[in-house]
């Protein structure tokens, strides 16, 4: 396959392409709830897919647009190609690539497009003369399947935090999701079980701030696919199972210089923090609450955000306990300075988080904010009393507090844009008020036969 209109990139998709046998691409993007949607068009299509785009119905998707104005054109990201790792020997090869939607009225990135509003903040700090690397640590739990296929809450291991088999039995599947994930080119570093049993914890390579959101919804496409294979069920529902831990997606966040330095280094800092990360952690403690709606955006999500289960509600910065919402991790070198916020779950929409993550970061940055001292003692331990000395505020407890913050700030309703804030508002509005208006099985066991 050539073509004389190609780029190197797309040039070299399509001799992969020829090479390994492909016969069907999934051109791949979100709606604005971090679905991972597809259209699956044959291999011999790339060629066009890369020339003209593809086109679908917009009116379909999830926070895009009116059925008057349905019309829109996926653009392949040549440099997104991966082959899937998820095929029986009698299938023929499947690859997939990540899209940009694009406006076919304008030919202009479409302003709903989540991929589009993370690259606009990425602007914003390159224009500020910084690159963003993130690496984030995705949780999820593993879970047997009924005899119809249906997840259940069983989980297949009596496992705990770093458990080696036999007990943590659900080893193997780990395996399996490691290698699938290497041969769709992801380093990564390390896999363990979590505190709760059947949590599991894989941890891949930081990278600038638009693959890392990539490889978030690749990896729960991948983590899904393969647990299917063993007849488990994976989720990356924030709280599945009460009053044990829940999962969470700790961000770690560094900004690098155009020279390639580490903006975030200063080894005269007491913290090897430099100005620049005082003033970048400083912007998402201010702007946290808002940030919760896009990080922790489902009714669950608040179940996980309580004292004592490891999961941080207070609005604090630390460079010891994990109580705080934002963690200084230990750096063995300069260039390992970072920040870790440690509050967003993995049923957030990565695109969405990173980019209203970064928005605050900048705009903490560009007002040259001052971060308050670090907690070292536990703030769980703390008594609202002591909390209101430190000045430590905390995170909205429901989805509906997080809702309302976010309608307020400006800011990160700027740095989403107008078209993802009003569809995003009005998806997570419907979403609480559906929750209020329902009964759950706690009340009718609570209450059925006492009153």
């Amino acid at each position: 396959m050539t073509s004389g209109s190609l780029t190197s990139e797309e040039q070299a998709v399509l001799d992969e392409i020829e090479e390994k046998d492909v016969d069907f691409l999934r051109l791949q993007f979100t709606d604005i709830l971090g679905t991972v949607k597809n259209v699956a068009v044959p291999a011999r299509q790339a060629e066009k897919a890369f020339t003209e785009g593809i086109y679908f119905d917009g009116s379909s998707i999830e926070g895009f647009v009116r059925i008057q104005e349905s019309d829109m054109r996926l653009k392949p990201d040549p440099e997104t190609f991966a082959v899937l790792p998820w095929r029986t020997d009698d299938q023929a090869a499947a690859g997939r690539m990540i899209c940009d939607v694009i406006n076919t009225s304008t030919g202009e990135p479409f302003e709903g497009d989540p991929r589009y509003v993370l690259k606009q903040a990425i602007d914003r700090a390159n224009k500020m003369g910084y690159t963003v690397n993130a690496a984030p640590e995705p949780e999820f739990f593993l879970f047997e399947e009924d005899e119809d296929g249906y997840a259940t809450t069983e989980t297949a291991d009596h496992g705990g935090y770093f458990d080696l088999a036999p007990k943590d039995l659900a080893s193997d599947v780990r395996r399996d999701i490691i290698y699938g994930l290497e041969n769709m080119g992801f380093e990564i570093e390390a896999s363990h079980h979590e505190v709760a049993q059947g949590q599991h914890e894989i941890n891949f390579e930081y990278d600038d701030a638009l693959s890392t959101a990539d490889n978030v919804g690749t990896f729960r496409t991948v983590v899904r696919a393969i647990a299917a294979q063993h007849d488990q069920h994976a989720t990356f529902m924030p709280k599945p199972i009460p009053k044990i831990n829940g999962s969470g997606m700790h961000t770690h966040i560094s900004l690098m210089t155009e020279d390639g330095e580490n903006a975030f280094h200063d080894e005269s800092d007491e913290f090897d923090l430099s100005d620049t990360a005082h003033s970048f952690l400083a912007g998402i403690l201010e702007h946290a609450p808002a940030i919760t709606a896009v990080t922790n955006p489902t009714v669950n999500s608040y179940k996980r955000l309580v004292p004592g289960y490891e999961a941080p509600v207070y609005v604090a910065w630390s460079d010891r306990n994990r109580s705080a919402l934002i963690r200084k991790p230990a750096a063995r070198i300069p260039a390992a300075s970072r920040i870790e916020a440690r509050f967003p779950d993995p049923s957030c929409n990565p695109y969405l988080a990173l980019a209203a993550l970064i928005t605050a970061g900048l705009e903490g940055i560009e007002k040259d904010l001052d971060a308050p001292d670090p907690v070292r003692e536990n703030i769980y331990e703390f008594d609202e009393e002591k909390r209101e000395e430190y000045g430590i505020e905390t995170l909205p407890s429901n989805l509906g507090e997080a809702v309302d913050a976010l309608e307020e700030d400006e800011v990160i309703l700027d740095g989403l844009g107008p078209h993802i804030s009003e569809k995003f508002v009005e998806a997570k509005t419907q979403e609480f008020e559906e929750y209020l208006v329902d009964v759950s099985q706690w009340e009718i066991d609570r209450y059925l036969e006492t009153y």
